[in-house]
């Protein structure tokens, strides 16, 4: 309601004097005319915060209005009126009845007289005993003066202070003094300089184990020694260089030539020089493949030099339909900034395999940065002027004699091939063009051929390129085992592979086809990758494919394809399945397919991930089914493994594809994978979207599944109670015996929301059958997180012993199974019993380490977990700054994740123990403005969402600082609710507490007095203590016989409320056992 011009002049009135005497308490600090003209810009909001007054008082002026006037123009008219007519009338009827003419105006004028007499008199009755009402109301509490002052007095109370609060903080924080601003600044550097360490420790790890992503160096190497050591001046001189820039080389010369090995070499060589390295295939001068796009490139590099991992997994403007313009350029501008910064001040070598784009190259040229860039090209590159870069052009053409030389004998099988025959070797090198790919191809026979019989066999091969002469050469050498092997690994792409996909490419057992992979290396067909993993270099590709489409028939072809993709939706169907067990996903997959042991399943998958990936990009044509379970498996690897970068390719893969089941399949992982990065609200709205999709096609397994893990995510964001409904929902659609490992999963869900919901017994019932039908099923994975569930309900109870079984036992599953992400949460959880069983200075330092963990693994969830437990370990230890600073980076990272039962949770700590540090400080509760309001707003997060044990605990920290401030009757009606909220439930643990505290606030807030309160008091008490149950925490018993005998002794009104000073409070560890009766065997 708006103010009216005379009641806005009373407000400024106040508002006046609130300002002057302001400045008057900051001794003149404060400018009285910037505040004023601050204050009246401000006054309507903070008028609104006396509205309800306000309306009140101009409601009761209105109603005063209307009674306050009796003699006014309306009250006498009509009467006045009608003695007039009455006189008039008089006078003229006597006038026609022959009276006189002055006996009828007497008449006349006495009819007047009496009418207006009557009139007076009437009024006057009815006015007197109003205006005596009106009089004594005005005398009277109620009455417009007073709502007027009860108006000015919320205005003042609700208003203008805090508003010249605020602005007394404002000011202070703008002139803080030199010497806090010093002490803030060295306290908080160690905290800056511990995270930055943390930071680099990790990204220095990933970026050591970069170079083990590399190709081998054991290939041979002869006649480039000289391009080598002109490579390594150039980056001395680089570094030399006050400059940091960057050196780019760019190694142009024909295929064949040995750019590429040259380039790795160097990387290798040079490997002290830098903290990482990485190759990345531009694609082009390739063939009949389109080159790689920037887009893709970027996400590469960041995935392989450590770039936050949302960044790969979320690849907006990468689907199918949308236009290559402003978003995707959008999109390599923004990835650009992210590499550019992610470089900065890091050295690294980036070998740009096949460029041909210049715009291309110079985006992948990091800034700020003294990295080696080696540029592999056909033709050499006109990099602008304009790039930041020491730039070098390399010629790699075809090799001297001597060089050519050496190769070949490097090549040959032989060790000893007799006496120096220049003239064969001479032509053997002519014939070959110089190139070392074709002299290592052809030399590769010597030992076989003498060197004139190998120059002699070449030249019968007619006018073809070198490297083709070779390849025909060697291709006929082989047998035709061999031959129809190297054609059909032209399907597997551009990734390395191994024995198991030559296996299925030529419907043989691994053994054979591993010795014909190690012949074709032999004879320079196969590059060697590392351990037993090879690659076609891409001329050898392309004559193998040349030869298969001429030599073999389309349904060959198909049919080799097909058996690949088979064989390998098999084989990773079997590892994810002895991880995961008998889910609805891999139905009717049983074996374990040759694996030895799990690990040695596990260590297979990771090799052939990047072989899978390739192969799904060349499975048009084939079973529909066999590629959707190669997806799932390859996508639940990613999973379990934190790959969100091969995650990311495959949905963009799919989205290309538009297959409405792969596309659900593949994006129902993504909305699990957000999930884990603490992307809740696109968790959220990816999973919706499956479960719809789901619902849709009549899939009903695929929905349960869908909704199971939309579920978890409600779980995690805190709407437990919709988490719930989802949980149940797709238990419901899992009533079935085939689903029953689908159903595991969904009861260890559903009981860690019931756990958080206060019903332990229900989850521990949950986790019983979930635990059975797990090993049913044979899921390891399942059973890890059930027992990592079990072991938080058996938290919660206070039963440390059985909760470090279970989750002892889920840490050594999640070893069994590689999940890191899962070791680090149970690591979490082992240090929270330390803590739970009283030993805080172990908690701290596995909570320290567990920390770590969650970081490497990106885990922000776990890391926010981590860090509210670790501020509850530093309060433990007594290091209450460092306690506050951990809670409140918790609470952050919650608020960020819109986690709002952790976010609740923190707020709560953060809190108490904010009012427990500045009590300490000052001796008493009264500076506590700031925690009673993190705690009003814990409390407003838990009752929003449902969670009572949380809102009773904070009601009952609420009620200590309302107690500690002289506001009692408040104290004891939390103390009340909070009562009501733990029977709510059953907590008598808790409800204990309440009525204890109530009993200490009784004296101060009866309204019998200081005796009748006491006596009250002392009966409660005497109530409380005889109804013993098992669930009690000792310290009550203790606390209850302390103030029986402060009772009995005598309270004193003038000491105040002396709960808080004696200790007679419940601590940390009072809330964290839920006093629930356990469920009865």
């Amino acid at each position: 309601m708006r103010m009216r011009d005379s009641h806005r002049a009373d407000a400024e009135r106040l508002l006046v004097r609130a300002v002057e005497e302001e400045v008057r308490r900051t001794g003149g600090r404060a400018d009285s005319g910037v505040l004023m003209t601050r204050a009246r810009g401000a006054l309507d909001s903070m008028a609104s915060g006396a509205a309800e007054e306000y309306a009140s008082y101009v409601q009761a002026l209105d109603a005063a209005a209307a009674g306050k006037q009796k003699f006014d123009k309306a009250s006498l008219g009509t009467p006045l009126l009608v003695t007039g007519v009455a006189a008039t009338a008089a006078f003229g009827a006597d006038l026609v009845l022959g009276t006189a003419s002055g006996l009828a105006l007497g008449a006349g004028a006495v009819v007047a007289v009496a009418g207006a007499t009557a009139t007076v008199a009437k009024v006057t009755a009815s006015h007197w005993p109003a205006a005596s009402r009106r009089a004594g109301a005005l005398g009277q509490p109620g009455g417009t003066e007073q709502l007027r002052l009860q108006w000015l007095t919320a205005l003042e109370v609700r208003g203008i202070r805090p508003f010249l609060d605020q602005q007394r903080m404002l000011t202070a924080s703008s002139r803080t003094p030199a010497k806090k601003a010093a002490a803030a600044k060295a306290r908080t550097a160690p905290a800056l300089r511990g995270g930055d360490r943390s930071a680099a420790a990790r990204m220095r790890a990933i970026l050591d184990q970069s170079f083990s992503h590399l190709p081998s160096n054991e290939s041979q190497f002869a006649g480039r020694r000289a391009e080598l050591t002109r490579i390594g001046q150039w980056v001395h001189a680089a570094r030399a260089s006050t400059e940091t820039k960057p050196t780019v080389v760019v190694l142009h010369g024909p295929p064949g030539a040995g750019r590429t090995t040259l380039a790795v070499r160097a990387a290798h060589d040079l490997k002290d020089q830098f903290r990482g390295a990485c190759v990345v295939d531009l694609r082009g001068g390739a063939d009949g493949e389109t080159p790689l796009p920037t887009r893709d490139a970027l996400l590469h590099l960041l995935n392989r030099l450590g770039a936050p991992r949302e960044q790969l997994l979320f690849r907006d403007g990468g689907s199918a339909g949308r236009s290559a313009g402003s978003s995707a350029e959008q999109q390599v501008r923004r990835l650009s900034e992210v590499y550019n910064q992610h470089l900065t001040g890091t050295p690294v070598t980036i070998v740009l395999d096949d460029a041909s784009d210049v715009e291309q190259v110079r985006t992948l040229v990091p800034e700020r940065s003294d990295s080696l860039v080696l540029v592999t090209a056909r033709e050499p590159l006109d990099l602008p002027g304009s790039l930041q870069a020491w730039v070098h052009q390399l010629e790699v053409g075809a090799l001297d004699p001597a060089g050519a030389e050496e190769l070949l004998r490097e090549a040959s099988q032989e060790e000893d091939l007799g006496p120096y025959d220049y003239p064969s070797s001479e032509a053997i090198t002519e014939l070959c063009g110089g190139l070392p790919l074709a002299l290592r191809i052809a030399g590769s026979s010597l030992g076989e051929r003498t060197p004139s019989a190998l120059a002699a066999d070449l030249a019968a091969y007619g006018p073809v390129t070198p490297v083709e002469r070779a390849l025909w050469l060697r291709y006929t050498d082989q047998s035709e085992q061999a031959r129809r092997l190297l054609r059909r690994l032209a399907l597997a792409g551009r990734a390395s592979l191994g024995a198991a996909a030559a296996a299925a490419l030529l419907s043989a057992d691994e053994q054979e086809a591993g010795r014909l992979l190690t012949a074709l290396s032999r004879a320079g067909l196969l590059d060697h990758v590392r351990g037993s993993r090879y690659r076609l270099h891409d001329l050898v590709r392309g004559f193998a494919l040349a030869r298969l489409l001429d030599e073999e028939e389309p349904a060959e072809r198909t049919a080799a394809q097909e058996r690949l993709i088979v064989n390998y939706a098999e084989l990773a169907g079997a590892v994810i399945r002895m991880v995961d067990g008998k889910m609805s996903t891999r139905a009717g997959q049983f074996g374990s397919h040759g694996f030895t042991s799990l690990d040695a399943a596990l260590r297979w998958l990771d090799e052939e991930s990047s072989f899978i990936t390739s192969a799904l990009r060349h499975a048009e044509g084939v079973d529909q089914a066999a590629v959707l379970d190669l997806l799932g498996a390859l996508c639940d690897y990613c999973l379990l493994r934190g790959d969100l970068y091969r995650l990311g390719e495959i949905s963009e893969l799919t989205q290309a594809v538009d297959q409405g089941l792969l596309e659900r399949s593949v994006q129902w992982r993504t909305g699990i994978a957000a999930r884990q990065l603490g992307e809740l609200d696109k968790a959220r709205t990816t999973l919706s979207s499956v479960v719809g999709l789901y619902r849709e096609a009549q899939n009903d397994s695929g929905t349960a599944l869908a909704l199971c893990s939309l579920g978890i995510t409600l779980h995690h964001q805190g709407n437990l109670t919709e988490a719930a409904a989802r949980l149940r929902e797709a238990l419901e659609l899992q009533t079935s015996e085939d689903q029953a490992a689908d159903r595991a999963w969904s009861m260890h869900a559903l009981a860690a929301v019931e756990r958080d919901r206060a019903h332990p017994a229900e989850a521990l019932a949950l986790l019983d059958t979930a635990l059975v039908l797990h090993r049913e099923g044979e899921s390891l994975h399942g059973e890890a997180w059930t027992q990592f569930q079990l072991g938080q309900v058996h938290l919660r109870m206070g039963d440390v012993e059985r909760a470090e079984l279970a989750l002892r036992t889920a840490l050594d599953l999640y070893g069994r199974t590689r999940d890191e992400r899962g070791e680090a949460w149970a690591l979490t959880q082992l240090a929270r019993a330390r803590l739970l069983d009283g030993d805080p200075v172990p908690a701290v330092e596995q909570l320290n380490a567990a920390l770590s963990r969650h970081r490497d693994n990106e885990d922000a969830r776990g890391e926010a977990w981590t860090l509210y437990y670790l501020g509850q370990a530093l309060e433990e230890t007594g290091e209450t700054d460092q306690a506050v600073r951990q809670l409140e980076r918790s609470r952050t990272m919650f608020s960020r994740m819109r986690d709002v039962y952790g976010l609740a949770c923190a707020r709560h700590h953060s809190g108490r123990v904010t009012r427990d540090q500045r009590a300490a400080q000052t001796g008493n509760l009264r500076n506590s403005g700031f925690a009673r309001q993190l705690l009003v707003d814990a409390r407003a997060d838990f009752r929003r969402i449902g969670v009572a044990h949380g809102e009773a605990w904070t009601c009952l920290e609420l009620a200590l600082i309302d107690a500690g401030n002289q506001r009692a009757p408040q104290a004891l009606d939390l103390c009340g609710e909070a009562a009501g909220l733990f029977d709510s439930y059953g907590d008598a643990r808790g409800a204990d507490w309440a009525r204890f505290l109530r009993c200490t606030l009784l004296p101060y807030s009866s309204p019998g007095g200081i005796e009748v309160g006491t006596v009250v008091a002392q009966q409660e008490l005497a109530e409380l203590v005889a109804a013993g149950h098992p669930t009690r925490d000792g310290k009550l018993e203790e606390c209850a016989e302390a103030f029986r005998v402060v009772l009995n002794r005598g309270v004193d009104l003038e000491d105040g409320w002396q709960a808080w000073r004696l200790g007679l409070t419940p601590t940390r560890h009072a809330r964290e056992i839920m006093g629930v009766a356990p469920p009865t065997p």
